[in-house]
């Protein structure tokens, strides 16, 4: 078989694009930003051939009348939805189907109060703060490390990307996230509250079913 020149060009035009589909797909599924490096171990393509099939890539989106956009920044690349939609995946990813009304009152006390030991969001939250920390660590939202005999714990950079938030200073964080934290605190009294009532009633129960059996 003879390969001429236009042979030739539709092999090389079938390979990037298989190229380019590695490359999306890769950026779709990590849903973060990545390195060159990320992509290349992902992908197997060569890094300068990577890099400007990134900015076709790019390029491609920009034309593209999508939802979907190719970020870069700082050498690294992400796939992800443009402003105009943030609203809207906001709204679906803090809901139910994300997460629960629980999860997201712990979260919002550990944005608010960060860097904070696990210990503190245990004492506000009750025994069910370790399930929703092991989880926030186990998806990236939050960083943990070792503080004496309990976990320091703070923000990831994945948590603002996946909210589409800027970080902000203490000082900055707005008053509704302070209002969860006095509802999540008011929400464990209550908790607390009502399995002493419980408690009593059995113990109450109990000493009626005594008094019976002794008399």
């Amino acid at each position: 078989m003879v390969l001429t020149s236009e042979s030739q060009e539709e092999l090389d035009n079938s390979e990037e694009k298989k190229n380019l589909k590695k490359i999306e797909a890769a950026l779709f599924i990590s849903a973060r930003y990545l390195t060159v490096q990320e992509l290349v171990e992902l992908t197997d393509i060569n890094p300068l051939l990577l890099k400007d099939l990134l900015e076709k890539l790019r390029e491609y989106y920009s034309k593209l009348d999508s939802s979907i956009e190719i970020l870069n920044k700082d050498l690294l690349w992400k796939m992800d939805i443009k402003q105009e939609y943030f609203e809207m995946i906001n709204k679906l990813a803090t809901g139910s189907t994300e997460f629960t009304r629980a999860e997201q009152e712990t979260l919002a006390i550990i944005a608010y109060k960060q860097p904070v030991k696990q210990s503190v969001i245990i004492k506000i939250r009750g025994n069910k703060g370790y399930d929703h920390v092991k989880h926030f660590i186990d998806i990236g939202l939050i960083k943990s490390k070792r503080a004496g005999h309990t976990l320091e714990l703070s923000l990831s950079e994945s948590f603002y990307d996946y909210f589409h938030v800027e970080k902000r200073k203490p000082e900055d964080n707005t008053e509704n996230i302070k209002e969860e934290i006095e509802k999540a605190t008011q929400e464990v009294a209550e908790e607390e509250k009502e399995e002493l009532e419980k408690k009593e009633a059995i113990e109450v129960k109990e000493e009626v079913i005594e008094n019976k059996i002794e008399s």
